[in-house]
C-alpha cells in the first residue's frame, strides 16, 4: 500500500471535511487495485497536486514510465480525460487508461520541471501561447461550454461587489461584466486548457513541453492567457515595471497563440477582478490572510485598473 502525503491529506480534510477524510481513507486501496488492473509497479516518490494523488509507476508490458492520478471526485476534474482523448498526446501528455467512477488515469510520465521554473518571461508567455495554439482544436460534444457559465459568472461578480469589502472602481467591474456577457460566448466549439498555467506545463522528452491538469472546457482560447497572467501575478509582484511586463506577457502570449491582444487582456483583466473577489473573501494559495493576503488583493486590483485604463499611475501598492 502506499503512504499518502501529510500535505496532501491536511489540505484535502482542510478543504472537503469528512467527504475528504472518507475518499482519503478508502485511496491507498483504490491505488493497490489501479496498480493490479492496469499492470504497472510504484517507481519513485508519490506526488500530488491540489487535489490529485499522482503515483509515478512503470509499465509491465514494456517498462514504459507512467504516472497515475487519482482525484478527488469533484466537477470540475470530470472531463480531464476527455480533454486528454481529443489531444491524442499533440501538446499534451498520452492517455493510456481511464477509470472514470474513480476519477482515475494512466498517463504518459512527463518531466518533473516546469514551465514555472524558466527565469525569462517571455519564453514563459511564448511557450504558453504556442501549447495554446496547438491545444485549440475543436471540441467534442458534450463538453463544458464558457458560454453556459456566462450567467452565473455574472451574478456571482455583482454579490460579490456587493458583499466583499472592496475598492474596485465601477468602471474596471463594469469592464469585467462586459467581458463574462461578450468574450465568454465567444467561439463556443473549440477545446481550451482551462487552467494553463506554467506549473501546468512540463519538460518532456516526446516534446519539449507538454500540457497536464486540463479542465476540459470549450470556449474562447485567449481565455488560458488571461489564467497564465493571473498566475505570473506573484512573478509580477517583484518586477520594477509591473504594468508594463504584464502586458508584454499578454502580447506576447498572443502573437504565439494567433489570438487578438485586446482580447486576451480582457480575460486577464476578469479574471484579476474575479481573484481580488476571491482572495478577499477565501484568501490565497500563498496567504489565507493577513498583511500578505491584502497586498495580493491590491495588486491584483491595481494591475485590474490598469489594464482597462492605459493612462495613470504605473506605480502598484506594495
Amino acid at each position: 500500500m502506499i503512504t499518502l502525503p501529510p500535505d496532501f491529506v491536511r489540505t484535502t480534510v482542510a478543504r472537503e471535511g469528512d467527504t475528504g477524510a472518507a475518499w482519503l481513507a478508502g485511496l491507498p486501496a483504490t491505488v493497490a487495485e489501479l496498480l493490479e488492473r492496469w499492470e504497472c509497479v510504484p517507481e519513485g516518490e508519490v506526488l500530488h497536486g491540489g487535489v490529485g494523488l499522482v503515483v509515478p509507476v512503470r509499465r509491465a508490458a514494456g517498462g514504459a514510465p507512467g504516472v497515475i492520478k487519482v482525484s478527488f471526485p469533484h466537477p470540475g476534474n470530470v472531463h480531464e480525460p476527455d480533454a486528454f482523448t481529443v489531444w491524442g498526446g499533440h501538446g499534451a501528455v498520452l492517455l493510456h487508461e481511464r477509470d472514470d467512477a474513480r476519477y482515475a488515469m494512466l498517463l504518459e510520465r512527463a518531466g518533473a520541471s516546469s514551465l514555472a521554473e524558466v527565469s525569462d518571461g517571455d519564453e514563459v508567455a511564448e511557450v504558453a501561447g504556442l501549447l495554446s495554439h496547438r491545444l485549440a482544436v475543436p471540441a467534442p460534444p458534450g463538453l463544458p461550454l464558457l458560454r453556459d457559465r456566462a450567467a452565473g459568472w455574472e451574478a456571482r461578480l455583482l454579490k460579490d461587489a456587493a458583499e466583499v469589502p472592496h475598492t474596485l472602481p465601477g468602471h474596471t467591474l463594469d469592464a469585467a461584466l462586459a467581458t463574462v456577457r461578450e468574450a465568454a460566448r465567444y467561439r463556443p466549439a473549440t477545446m481550451i486548457h482551462g487552467d494553463l498555467h506554467p506549473r501546468n506545463i512540463l519538460r518532456a522528452d516526446r516534446e519539449p513541453w507538454l500540457a497536464v491538469d486540463p479542465k476540459g472546457l470549450a470556449g474562447d482560447p485567449a481565455y488560458d492567457g488571461g489564467t497564465l497572467l493571473k498566475t505570473r501575478t506573484p512573478v509580477l509582484l517583484s518586477s520594477a515595471d509591473p504594468l508594463k511586463d504584464a502586458r508584454r506577457t499578454l502580447a506576447v502570449f498572443a502573437e504565439a497563440a494567433g489570438l487578438d491582444r485586446d482580447r486576451v487582456t480582457r480575460w486577464a483583466q476578469l479574471l484579476l477582478v474575479e481573484a481580488l473577489f476571491w482572495g478577499r473573501r477565501h484568501g490565497f494559495r500563498r496567504a489565507r490572510g493577513g498583511p500578505e493576503r491584502d497586498r495580493l488583493a491590491g495588486f491584483a486590483q491595481w494591475l485590474a485598473e490598469r489594464l482597462v485604463a492605459r493612462t495613470g499611475s504605473t506605480c502598484p501598492p506594495r
